[in-house]
């Protein structure tokens, strides 16, 4: 079992620290290249670039919460949530469609509890 991930190429698992600019306010967020690889296949899909992509994901969740805890670990669970949703084929492997336009309530709908947040009363 392990030899499927120990054989992953070191460089995805090292972390890189990238700038960006949310609200005016220069910060760094750093994560594992694969999630920097999954952030940008998240942000073609749209047409973005992935400060772009962060920026909408910070302003929404703001919107959404109020606050923003742990914003480089929300990334990390957005792009598992990403890959497990492709997984189940409620996103579509198709990177010509993008995640905007998709219904949220149907790709979510019959989720376990544990992996969706109430109703999706405030979803975009």
């Amino acid at each position: 079992m392990c030899q499927i991930f120990i054989r992953a190429n070191t460089q995805s698992y090292e972390a890189t620290t990238r700038s960006i600019r949310l609200h005016g306010v220069v910060t760094s967020v750093r994560l594992e290249n694969l999630f920097w690889d999954t952030l940008e296949e998240i942000a073609t899909r749209d047409a973005l670039t992935v400060p772009q992509l962060l920026s909408t994901l910070y302003d929404e969740l703001l919107l959404h919460r109020g606050d923003i805890p742990n914003f480089a670990s929300f990334l990390r669970v957005s792009c598992l949530r990403y890959l497990a949703l492709q997984a189940e084929q409620r996103i579509p492997r198709d990177l010509n469609i993008p995640i905007r336009s998709l219904d949220a309530h149907a790709v979510l709908r019959g989720l376990r509890p544990n992996l969706v947040q109430d109703a999706l009363t405030s979803a975009a």
